[in-house]
């Protein structure tokens, strides 16, 4: 493994990693851990755990999930799977459930990302959208539709 890390992680790996929850996990690699870790706090309202050159852990309506840059994951079979990949994650939808979709989508258009699909009410009981995030990551804020 790579690392560019230039500051003390603020705990040990193997103590974050068996700190996390029962339950699903999610781990974006990412190219410019930078540009994503801003899209997380300044368009999703998410919490930055911690950050670095190499590992982000966030927090996002109750969840954990972590940033880890393509460098860090150079001894990685993914490696392989995301090397000169332009789009990532073709054909996931991230879906924060009680997101609120017309903040992210405002501040999805001032901070300059697409709008893939604008904030509407769906007959499936939530108001949505879906927005690009850096590596074509694609983030769906929903909300409950009051019945």
């Amino acid at each position: 493994m790579a690392m560019k890390r230039t500051k003390t992680p603020w705990m040990k790996a193997e103590d974050f990693g068996r700190s996390l929850a029962r339950g699903i996990g999610v781990n974006l690699l990412v190219s410019d851990m930078a540009a994503m870790e801003a899209f997380c706090r300044d368009v999703l309202g998410a919490h930055m755990i911690y950050a670095d050159e190499d590992f982000a852990a966030i927090e996002l309506l109750g969840s954990v999930f972590m940033l880890h840059a393509d460098h860090s994951y150079l001894d990685n079979p993914m490696t392989g799977v995301v090397a000169g990949i332009e789009t990532r994650g073709a054909g996931i939808e991230l879906r924060l459930y009680g997101a609120d979709p017309d903040a992210v989508e405002a501040a999805a258009l001032e901070h300059g990302h697409i709008v893939l699909a604008g904030s509407i009410d769906k007959p499936h009981g939530l108001r949505e959208c879906h927005i690009v995030g850096p590596d074509g990551y694609v983030f769906v804020p929903s909300a409950r539709l009051a019945p």
